[in-house]
């Protein structure tokens, strides 16, 4: 899934065959993304400055969320809402480049705001009218969401 590099890629590797290289790289890239998930792209571990035992209790505390909100965006990938979560930013991309803890972390966070806003959004139906089916589209995937979480 995604954009095709422009340019092949050449892998040195000592694995026999193509599928167990591939398998390998993506779970490579599986490990990068939670590396930013806990740096900058999420939790910003390394702000912290806490060392010793609040050091392993923090991680303790982060491995727990990371995994819920991890699982939550599994899920709702598997359910194909991902994209009212985060929108796709590049011309030729077919899905965004997230990792399923950002769609389970932010997923939860536009629920949220859903919620927030129902009389607002609901005002705003009545002036236009010809947008209700976006927003009801809107409404599906919040319920797809929350039964993920």
């Amino acid at each position: 899934m995604g954009v095709a590099p422009e340019e092949g890629w050449f892998i040195l590797t000592n694995l026999d065959d193509l599928n167990s290289v591939i398998r390998a790289y993506k779970q490579r890239f599986d490990i990068e993304e939670m590396f930013r998930d806990f740096k900058s792209g999420g939790y910003n571990l390394e702000d912290t400055n806490v060392s010793g035992q609040r050091l392993i209790s923090l991680i303790l505390l982060i491995s727990l969320a990371y995994t819920a909100a991890t699982i939550s965006g599994q899920k709702i990938k598997r359910m194909g809402v991902q994209k009212y979560v985060g929108r796709i930013k590049e011309s030729l991309r077919i899905v965004r480049r997230h990792s399923s803890f950002y769609i389970g972390l932010y997923g939860d966070n536009w629920v949220n705001f859903m919620e927030n806003s129902y009389e607002l959004v609901t005002e705003l139906l009545r002036l236009s009218l010809n947008k209700r089916k976006y927003y009801q589209q809107g409404e599906r995937a919040m319920r797809l969401i929350l039964s993920a979480s």
